[in-house]
């Protein structure tokens, strides 16, 4: 194990750090009730790329605040009966990634929507207009606001939510046959969606973000996409006077306390080099999976692309 984790015994076991709130449920069925209300409806348009045997289509649909949300949607040109379907989620201010990487699932039979997070690389449309600091990255956006309803990460929760419930009322689509990855950012939304839509079937997060925020700081690990915690606390609170009401606050969006919520089959990977999202803070989440679960872990690596997890996921989402 690296030199700044705890061993892997202990790993096996840790609960998290950061806090709970007391009204995390009532949050998220507020928060799902006010997804429910921008319905189902979006527009499709021949994408620019295209493969031989597939159709490719740019996808818009409006999201929470109106924001216009951009996917990526791949299918097999001619479709007999129902596929599967496969959602896939984005690293931290990147997009939607290359076509080409997505074509493996839809050659395989599935119909693959990648959702492009709000104000991030891509072209979905960012319309936040909370209070206080917007300088110290997404994480961060809505902190300080009094209603708690103005965090990020709500509002991409809710694109992701909608996402797989677009996915799934496609007509060609076997909505029982429906599973989400991700890397990092990606892998992070793939588990809080997994408990926001308890239909999901399968969940492959790869060394996912967004999760047991306390300890990040606790480990002076808050630096790269965490180094917004860094400046927060040195500009806005250098005493850390208000550090458990911040942690509080992220608590609705900390994948740790969607956990327990998850009901599909999980297979997570990690390095265990991992200093961007440290091991723990995977553990935390994973620990907290209450159905079918399964582990790979990396000793040698970090924060990277880790050769072969791709296979594994590839190889997992085959059982939809």
């Amino acid at each position: 194990m690296p030199v700044f984790e705890m061993p892997l015994e202990q790993l096996r076991v840790y609960q998290g750090s950061s806090p709970r709130p007391a009204d995390f449920d009532q949050y998220w069925a507020e928060a799902l009730a006010e997804g429910e209300k921008t319905g189902l409806d979006y527009t499709l348009t021949p994408a620019a790329f295209q493969a031989p045997g597939l159709a490719c289509f740019d996808l818009w649909f409006t999201g929470t605040l109106g924001a216009r949300i951009h996917c990526k949607l791949a299918r097999p040109e001619h479709v007999e009966g129902k596929i599967p379907g496969v959602a896939v989620f984005h690293g931290y201010m990147h997009h939607g990634g290359e076509w080409f990487e997505r074509l493996p699932y839809a050659y395989a039979g599935m119909a693959v929507l990648t959702l492009e997070a709000r104000g991030q690389g891509g072209l979905s449309e960012d319309v936040y207009s909370g209070a206080g600091p917007t300088l110290f990255g997404h994480i961060m956006r809505g902190v300080r606001d009094e209603d708690p309803q103005k965090l990020y990460y709500r509002d991409v929760y809710l694109d992701a939510v909608k996402t797989v419930r677009i996915l799934m009322s496609m007509d060609f689509v076997d909505e029982t046959r429906v599973g989400v990855t991700g890397k990092s950012q990606g892998g992070g939304i793939s588990v809080a969606v997994s408990g926001l839509v308890p239909e999901i079937k399968l969940c492959a997060p790869l060394y996912p973000f967004l999760s047991d925020f306390k300890r990040v700081v606790d480990m002076d690990l808050n630096k790269g996409a965490y180094d917004g915690f860094y400046w927060y606390f040195k500009k806005c609170d250098p005493t850390h006077r208000t550090e458990r009401e911040v942690f509080e606050r992220l608590g609705y969006i900390d994948i740790q306390n969607h956990a327990p919520n998850v009901k599909a089959k999980v297979l997570w990977q990690t390095g265990l080099m991992d200093d961007q999202c440290p091991p723990s803070t995977q553990f935390a989440a994973y620990n907290k999976l209450p159905g079918p679960k399964d582990i790979i872990l990396y000793p040698e690596h970090t924060h990277e692309m880790i050769y072969y997890a791709n296979d594994e996921i590839f190889t997992f989402l085959q059982a939809l």
